[in-house]
């Protein structure tokens, strides 16, 4: 199974939309996929209209030990497995700063889906606090995303620095593998530089596929669904598609 957590410290720059529709476009492919909600916003629940009020039990529970992840499972229309998260996650970083192997919380709760799936895709908090560190440490592979436009590696010294520890002291399996460049026009200038830019620092890694800025994008969440159902004839339903193709075949 592939593990990878999509990441970025700042907000707003298509981390939750990236990993709903890369693990839309994965499953469309006949992927069996997880996507594990570990942002205490819970933006991915909710852009798939898992409502707080439907919800039994969400990944808190099972980070605090009452409830089994299991029983967290929810199956979305397009075939792909969500474990939910609430606002309940966002005391997570004082309730389990005193907790042994604290770090590992998700990687032990986690463990018995590493053999279900052939992707488990993690959406981290817009941080690098605790909750990221948990992902860091359960996954082999980070995905970086990059919004297009000015100041876009701006801070991203201290993610690097952040691998690099949990690399060290936690999870020597961990690689950041793949660069996504969103919110891409190709007829803007400082587009097109920014992603020369991210190309000269990262290489190879930025992946071929430029999410390009598309409304659909952003209507798609106000309408709970993914991409591919609510406008599959998008530029953005092409993009993921295109993604998830280059995902597959490993063209990071």
């Amino acid at each position: 199974m592939k593990t990878i957590a999509f990441t970025n410290q700042k907000g707003g720059v298509g981390k939750t939309t990236s990993t709903i529709n890369v693990g839309a476009g994965l499953s469309r492919e006949g992927y069996d996929v997880l996507l594990v909600d570990l942002d205490p916003q819970a933006n991915l629940t909710y852009s798939l209209r898992l409502s707080s009020n439907r919800l039994d039990t969400s990944i808190y529970d099972v980070l605090k030990g009452n409830a089994d992840a299991e029983e967290t499972l929810i199956t979305h229309n397009d075939g792909f497995d969500i474990m939910p998260s609430s606002i309940d996650l966002s005391g997570a970083e004082m309730e389990f700063a005193n907790e042994p192997a604290r770090e590992q919380i998700l990687k032990n709760k986690l463990h018995p889906f590493y053999d279900r799936y052939d992707y488990m895709l993690v959406d981290c908090p817009p941080n690098l606090g605790l909750l990221t560190l948990n992902a860091f440490t359960a996954v082999n592979e980070i995905f970086i995303v990059l919004q297009s436009e000015y100041l876009a590696l701006h801070g991203l010294s201290k993610l690097m620095d952040v691998v690099q520890v949990v690399k060290d002291r936690l999870n020597p399996a961990i690689e950041i593998t793949g660069i996504i460049c969103t919110l891409y026009d190709g007829r803007k200038n400082l587009n097109r530089e920014v992603v020369d830019h991210i190309q000269d620092y990262f290489g190879d890694k930025v992946f071929d596929t430029l999410i390009r800025d598309n409304v659909a994008l952003a209507e798609a969440p106000s309408h709970h669904k993914t991409i591919f159902e609510y406008d599959p004839s998008s530029n953005g339903a092409k993009d993921y598609a295109a993604l998830a193709k280059e995902i597959r075949n490993g063209q990071s």
